[in-house]
């Protein structure tokens, strides 16, 4: 199974950015554009929580359904219930690094459908395509939680 893992610091508490992937509207800050997230349910964040929601690319829709596990201060995983994928687990790991630095870790497991849909699903989230989307999560992250010095 293909892993891919990535991680980043934040000039923020570990708090405040637990608070932000907390928060039922992340998932849409989070996306890139050209995606754009349709929101049908997101439970907030808890052990059995459950998010469904629909990417879209241009007219292609992607329908996602992720249930929430090992849910704490230090992170998350989501599991994909349905989606693109035939598995897809992914880790948010937070650290605190100082009282106001924090490192975001990031680790997939998963496996591509087979059929069409699994040639689809390897164009969107192949290497290449999760380095981006995660180098964006990154900066939107980044955005959202680190504080400019007054």
């Amino acid at each position: 199974m293909p892993i891919f893992e990535t991680s980043f610091t934040v000039k923020a508490a570990l708090a405040d950015v637990a608070a932000f992937h907390d928060d039922t509207r992340a998932l849409k800050k989070l996306n890139p554009p050209p995606i754009v997230v349709q929101l049908h349910r997101v439970d907030p964040l808890g052990e059995g929580s459950v998010s469904e929601f629909t990417l879209w690319l241009g007219p292609l829709p992607i329908r996602w359904q992720a249930v929430h596990s090992d849910v704490g201060p230090y992170g998350f995983t989501d599991t994909q219930a349905s989606g693109p994928l035939a598995y897809w687990v992914h880790t948010h790991s937070f650290t605190a690094v100082d009282a106001q630095t924090t490192r975001v870790h990031e680790r997939i497991v998963y496996t591509y459908a087979p059929g069409l849909k699994g040639l689809f699903s390897r164009l969107l989230f192949g290497k290449a395509g999760l380095t981006f989307l995660f180098a964006y999560r990154a900066w939107a992250t980044r955005r959202a939680v680190e504080r400019v010095p007054q």
